[in-house]
């Protein structure tokens, strides 16, 4: 173990030296790498319990002694650099964010102006961290996606076919937690989807292998809470146009989507953030969720297989959906944007002056590189946008993944009833074949808003209006 690894499970400083010099003869010595690691943690966790520890002994005598000798109180850790864009933002958000940049392992942050509450990184939430990757910063629906298609296909397709274009959002995907093709959930017994990640190396992780048919079955299925597959159109001007290398300015049909990893990419994050939780019991309860894993640990690595993994099924998912909706319709594709947001990147950012090798967890946050192109929706009636990244180092070259909640499911669900909801569709000619009450616009943001306060992040490209949107039936719970 390094001194990096040594430090960032607890070793103090001042005994890191004596540390490495007992992990080298414990090695020597026939002691098991996997044995390490736990070993030490419960060593340092009650020193006094291990001082005849026959390999660690000393180190425990060590902790003790300078534990007897020092009564004043440790000074805190000093917090990493962070900053926010927007001001529409949850005070408690703000201080999920505040207490990640507390963590032993964080090097900078940023908080996107989309953000609200999740489970210890806020969604919307940027963190920077050194040899560790936290499960719960990355999310539980692993590598939630957008992927726009413009399909070739005349824009008045929306009124015109609106029968063969509702038909397709029906059959050629599924939504709700259960949803799948060919499997025991599937009331019509449609074959499985097949696409060239399902021969890959699912052995990657004990999940991972575990949960292989249940990806098989899920493939081209679309969850439920915030997911969507729809039709819109897109519209850019002579400048956008040749941004996006599309031949002239003008309005297109598109199919917009918006899903993860599904039940395996959930079922990753359970099994690593308790792995995580566990290694890390002095966490006060409001950082519990902000457990990490070193990433020389064996469960480190298996984690960032396995999350790299969940990658390309995310992908993979999308890919089947657009395939089969544009084949149901017996159209070409011209242009295909996608990214991921819940995900962890190993990139290089300059932090204070120095260029550092980091890992990058967005998440519910879109990468933006310099040059990068993405897609931020807005709601189910109201547009989102094709944006190409500007790189701003402050954002590690990030922005928002969509317009973000104003306020919770519960509290959407108290407030609001489709009968009241219906006329504003109509107004502006939404049709919503399915979705829950607690996805309505009013749930969330003005994405207007969201746009003009990260205007510095990134360059929009294209506006996309939705116009025919199907989601989970309402009352499905959300896996967003």
């Amino acid at each position: 173990m390094n001194t990096r690894a040594l430090e960032t499970i607890g070793v103090p400083p001042a005994l890191v030296r004596l540390a490495k010099q007992l992990v080298a003869e414990a090695r020597s010595a026939g002691f098991e790498r996997s044995r390490l690691r736990p070993e030490l943690e419960a060593l340092l966790a009650d020193p006094g319990a291990h001082v005849g520890h026959a390999a660690f002994g000393r180190l425990a005598r060590a902790l003790v002694e300078a534990a007897a000798s020092d009564r004043s109180p440790p000074a805190p850790a000093a917090s990493a650099p962070w900053r926010q864009w927007g001001n529409d933002i949850d005070e408690r958000a703000v201080e999920q964010m505040r207490n990640a940049m507390e963590l032993p392992v964080a090097v900078a942050g940023a908080l996107m102006p989309d953000a609200h509450v999740g489970y210890g990184l806020p969604i919307g939430g940027v963190l920077a961290t050194e040899d560790a990757v936290v499960p719960y910063a990355v999310g539980v629906d692993i590598a939630c996606r957008m992927k726009l298609s413009l399909l070739d296909a005349p824009a008045d397709w929306i009124e015109s076919r609106r029968d063969r274009l509702v038909a397709a959002l029906e059959n050629e995907t599924r939504f709700g937690i259960g949803a799948e093709f060919g499997g025991r959930a599937d009331p019509r017994r449609a074959r499985f989807r097949h696409h060239d990640v399902l021969d890959e190396d699912w052995d990657v992780s004990p999940v991972t292998r575990e949960s292989r048919d249940r990806a098989r079955a899920q493939l081209g299925t679309s969850g439920s809470g915030n997911h969507f597959v729809e039709f819109g159109t897109l519209s850019v001007d002579s400048r956008q146009a040749a941004a996006l290398g599309l031949a002239a300015a003008g309005t297109h049909l598109a199919l917009l989507s918006h899903s993860g990893s599904r039940g395996t990419g959930a079922a990753v994050c359970d099994h690593y953030s308790r792995l995580a939780t566990r290694l890390h019991p002095d966490l006060p309860p409001s950082m519990r969720h902000l457990a990490w894993l070193p990433l020389d640990s064996d469960a480190g690595q298996e984690y960032w297989r396995a999350m790299r993994l969940m990658g390309r099924y995310a992908a993979a998912n999308h890919a089947v959906i657009h395939r089969h909706v544009a084949g149901a319709l017996g159209v070409e594709t011209i242009l295909t944007i996608e990214n991921h947001h819940n995900f962890a990147w190993e990139e290089t950012h300059d932090v204070g002056g120095r260029e550092r090798r980091l890992i990058v967890h967005r998440k519910g946050a879109t990468p933006a590189g310099a040059g990068v192109l993405g897609i931020i929706p807005g709601s189910m009636a109201s547009p989102g946008f094709v944006v190409r990244g500007r790189g701003v180092a402050a954002s590690l070259a990030s922005a928002s993944h969509g317009a973000g909640r104003r306020m919770s499911r519960t509290d959407a669900r108290q407030r609001f009833r489709w009968a009241r909801m219906r006329p504003l569709l109509a107004d502006r000619r939404v049709e919503v074949l399915s979705a829950g009450i607690d996805e309505v616009p009013q749930a969330y943001k003005d994405i207007h808003d969201v746009m003009a306060a990260q205007s510095d992040l990134v360059e929009p490209l294209g506006r996309f209006e939705p116009r025919i949107v199907k989601m989970a039936p309402d009352g499905e719970r959300a896996e967003d």
